[in-house]
Protein backbone atom coordinates (compact mmCIF):
# COMPACT_ATOMS: atom_id res chain seq x y z
CA UNK A 1 0.00 0.00 0.00
CA UNK A 2 2.93 2.45 0.83
CA UNK A 3 4.38 1.80 -2.36
CA UNK A 4 1.25 3.10 -3.93
CA UNK A 5 1.32 6.77 -2.16
CA UNK A 6 5.00 6.84 -3.12
CA UNK A 7 4.44 6.60 -6.98
CA UNK A 8 1.81 8.72 -6.57
CA UNK A 9 3.37 11.26 -4.95
CA UNK A 10 6.20 11.19 -6.92
CA UNK A 11 4.06 11.33 -10.05
CA UNK A 12 1.98 14.57 -9.14
CA UNK A 13 5.64 16.20 -8.32
CA UNK A 14 6.66 15.26 -11.66
CA UNK A 15 9.84 13.72 -10.62
CA UNK A 16 11.19 10.43 -11.99
CA UNK A 17 12.54 7.60 -9.49
CA UNK A 18 15.81 9.15 -10.47
CA UNK A 19 15.13 12.55 -9.09
CA UNK A 20 13.55 11.58 -6.00
CA UNK A 21 16.27 9.47 -5.71
CA UNK A 22 18.67 12.34 -5.28
CA UNK A 23 16.91 14.36 -3.74
CA UNK A 24 16.72 12.13 -0.30
CA UNK A 25 19.81 10.25 -0.94
CA UNK A 26 18.95 6.58 -2.77
CA UNK A 27 19.01 4.94 -5.84
CA UNK A 28 16.78 4.82 -8.73
CA UNK A 29 16.10 1.28 -7.89
CA UNK A 30 15.82 1.18 -4.18
CA UNK A 31 12.62 3.83 -4.78
CA UNK A 32 11.74 1.14 -7.57
CA UNK A 33 11.28 -1.09 -5.24
CA UNK A 34 9.87 0.74 -2.50
CA UNK A 35 6.92 1.25 -4.93
CA UNK A 36 6.52 -2.09 -6.18
CA UNK A 37 6.73 -2.67 -2.35
CA UNK A 38 10.22 -5.49 -2.93
CA UNK A 39 11.41 -3.61 -0.41
CA UNK A 40 10.00 -1.95 2.38
CA UNK A 41 11.12 1.84 3.59
CA UNK A 42 11.61 3.35 6.93
CA UNK A 43 8.92 5.79 8.40
CA UNK A 44 11.67 8.83 7.89
CA UNK A 45 12.07 7.52 4.21
CA UNK A 46 8.79 7.91 3.62
CA UNK A 47 8.49 10.81 5.49
CA UNK A 48 11.63 12.77 3.16
CA UNK A 49 9.55 11.16 -0.11
CA UNK A 50 6.87 13.02 0.93
CA UNK A 51 8.18 16.70 2.08
CA UNK A 52 10.27 16.36 -1.22
CA UNK A 53 6.87 15.93 -3.76
CA UNK A 54 5.13 18.47 -1.31
CA UNK A 55 2.82 16.45 1.16
CA UNK A 56 2.95 16.10 5.41
CA UNK A 57 1.91 13.12 6.91
CA UNK A 58 -0.13 13.55 9.94
CA UNK A 59 -2.02 11.04 12.39
CA UNK A 60 -6.10 11.30 12.57
CA UNK A 61 -7.62 9.80 15.28
CA UNK A 62 -11.02 8.73 13.36
CA UNK A 63 -13.28 9.08 16.77
CA UNK A 64 -11.81 12.44 17.86
CA UNK A 65 -10.62 14.13 15.01
CA UNK A 66 -7.68 14.67 16.73
CA UNK A 67 -4.78 15.38 14.59
CA UNK A 68 -0.43 15.17 14.46
CA UNK A 69 2.99 15.06 13.05
CA UNK A 70 5.62 13.68 14.42
CA UNK A 71 7.76 16.20 14.54
CA UNK A 72 4.79 18.10 16.22
CA UNK A 73 5.29 15.96 20.01
CA UNK A 74 8.00 17.00 22.56
CA UNK A 75 10.03 13.99 24.49
CA UNK A 76 7.71 14.51 27.50
CA UNK A 77 5.18 13.09 25.40
CA UNK A 78 6.43 10.13 24.30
Amino acid sequence: MIGKAIKYMRIQRKFSQEQIGKLIGFARNTISQYETETLQPEFNTIEKIANECGYKIFFINEKTKDKFQLKELERKDI
